[in-house]
């Protein structure tokens, strides 16, 4: 989650994890389908059991070390990007995600490719001129959380509040799937179906929503 993520895209980038893959905290054995947490000494992501996971969704476990990732989505129906805004962002794919580095002090721009993520410098006027004013940008959670965008030729730009996980986990997915100039059907049918289970779980923002009012502890809306 620093300037070189290969370590965390190496679990997003293999096939489903052997039976008996075990918690990295406590060793309790894992399900296929399990939570991350953020080590924000590292900058890695630590595969969780529940315990583990919900003992730092409290401010301070740990001393701040780890935190858990929140498993929240959502949208803002009246988020728009156009071709300008895309241009000061200097997005040279259609994909992109933003998240805030708490170490750093500042924010992390990376485009998804099937060389993996290409870190990109990000001046901060721009994010606040472009998307920092946005709801969606004021309620993202520093590490454990990303701005996913996607801007498709023929279709308005998409902005989504998705877990980190979820971010790195679209990138392992193109280096897995990718192949060839275009990608071909495999990567086109893995992308379409992660953006399919993206959009399903994304909850859309009131008209009128309050940072507030979105959120119960533990980080999820």
């Amino acid at each position: 989650m620093s300037g070189s993520p290969a370590g965390v895209l190496a679990q997003f980038t293999r096939r489903p994890p052997p039976p008996g893959e075990r918690c990295e905290l406590c060793g309790e054995l894992l399900p296929e389908e399990h939570r991350h947490l953020v080590d924000t000494t590292r900058r890695s992501l630590k595969c969780s059991c529940p315990p583990c996971h919900l003992l730092f969704t409290r401010p301070g476990a740990g001393q701040g070390r780890f935190r858990a990732v929140p498993d929240r989505y959502l949208t803002d129906p009246d988020f728009a990007l156009d071709g300008d805004g895309r241009h000061r962002l200097q997005i040279p794919v259609g994909l992109a995600f933003f998240f805030r580095n708490s170490a750093l002090g500042r924010l992390a721009a990376f485009y998804p490719s099937p060389a993996g993520a290409t870190e990109s410098e990000l001046d901060p006027a721009t994010w606040d001129a472009v998307i920092g004013s946005t709801r969606l940008a004021r309620l993202l959670e520093d590490d454990v959380e990303a701005l996913l965008l996607r801007a498709e030729h023929d279709r308005p730009a998409t902005c989504t509040l998705v877990p980190i996980d979820v971010a790195y986990e679209l990138v392992g997915r193109m280096r897995l799937h990718w192949k060839g100039f275009d990608g071909g059907s495999e990567a086109r049918a893995a992308l379409a179906e992660f953006f399919d289970r993206v959009a399903s779980r994304a909850r859309p923002l009131p008209a009128a929503a309050g940072t507030d009012s979105t959120r119960t502890p533990g980080g999820t809306p």
